[in-house]
């Protein structure tokens, strides 16, 4: 039986590998391992990243293509001289600290309730999570055909106990109330997953000990329960923090950052400055900020988490 003959290219390798020492080589075939997703991380996601910044600091049209170094001019305009720049940044605030508390409260509850295994929790658990995998255009979609005015199945609904509900997706407050609470009730199926994760590693005997010491349900939770699940309310909060500042297709789709720009959130004004005004280099200067953001997050994030592992032990 003939065999090919080898290639050059094959010879060679078998050469450079013989000539390594075994730590070498298990060197070298790790590196080659990664090299897949390094090559992807640095095209897909450092890359941008850097180009984000260099942009930042140039006038760009996305249709003319005209590009000049302003150096920084797109900062000064955004701190100086842009009127809806304090008001997205108040907008991601008001969005965060409401999203964020009714996030964690709700997700932690329903945890505890699950982790009793009471009849039907399987069912419960698959009702809450079932948004997180649903498509996020269709969950927006039906959530606005709730929401219209008179017509909307919720005013209708309130109709029946003589109650005329606002106009929810044209009011500013209650646009923005619209969007914080769909958008809670489509993710937090996730932290309820998480959470109950952390409650089934729940040291039994604590819990058992205090018990029998005559602690009731709340002192369990307070003194037994929460501290245990600190480092997990930890990072699910600052997950929860920074997911919020990335909002961008849930807004677009129920109320395109109306009314009055009521709901334009910062990575909604990325993609205006970017796709309806075509300035690129500004959102470029947007999307630093948003990235400085969440960076400044997670570093904070980090640091507490550390104190509370180390008060821990």
């Amino acid at each position: 039986m003939n065999l090919p003959p080898e290639s050059s290219l094959a010879i060679a390798g078998r050469a450079v590998m013989a000539g390594l020492k075994l730590k070498q080589r298990d060197s070298l075939m790790g590196y080659l391992f990664i090299a897949p997703q390094l090559l992807g991380f640095l095209a897909f996601v450092l890359g941008p990243l850097l180009a984000v910044f260099v942009f930042s600091f140039q006038s760009r049209n996305l249709l003319t293509g005209q590009v000049t170094f302003i150096g920084l001019d797109n900062y000064r305009q955004m701190l100086a001289s842009d009127p809806l720049f304090l008001k997205v940044l108040g907008n991601s605030l008001i969005f965060m600290l409401g999203l964020v508390p009714l996030n964690m409260v709700l997700a932690l509850g329903l945890a505890l309730l699950l982790a009793r295994n009471l009849a039907g929790s399987t069912i419960f658990r698959t009702v809450f999570f079932s948004p997180v995998v649903t498509s996020t255009v269709a969950w927006v979609i039906v959530w606005r055909f709730v929401l219209q005015g008179e017509q909307g199945s919720l005013n209708q609904f309130l109709q029946l106990f003589g109650i005329q509900g606002p106009n929810w997706l044209q009011e500013p407050f209650w646009a923005m109330t619209a969007v914080v609470v769909t958008r809670v009730l489509k993710n937090v199926g996730l932290n309820i997953i998480i959470f109950l994760a952390a409650i089934k590693d729940l040291p039994k005997e604590y819990v058992e000990a205090a018990s029998v010491d005559g602690a009731n349900p709340w002192q369990t939770l307070r003194h037994i329960i929460l501290p245990f699940l600190a480092p997990t309310i930890m990072l699910v909060t600052v997950v929860t923090v920074i997911g919020s500042l990335n909002v961008l297709d849930h807004i677009m789709l129920l109320t395109g950052g109306g009314p009055s720009n009521a709901t334009m959130v910062l990575a909604y004004y990325v993609y205006y400055a970017a796709f309806r005004i075509y300035e690129t280099g500004y959102a470029s200067t947007l999307a630093v900020v948003l990235f400085l953001t969440a960076l400044l997050l997670t570093l904070v994030q980090w640091g507490v988490r550390k104190q509370v592992v180390y008060n821990e032990r």
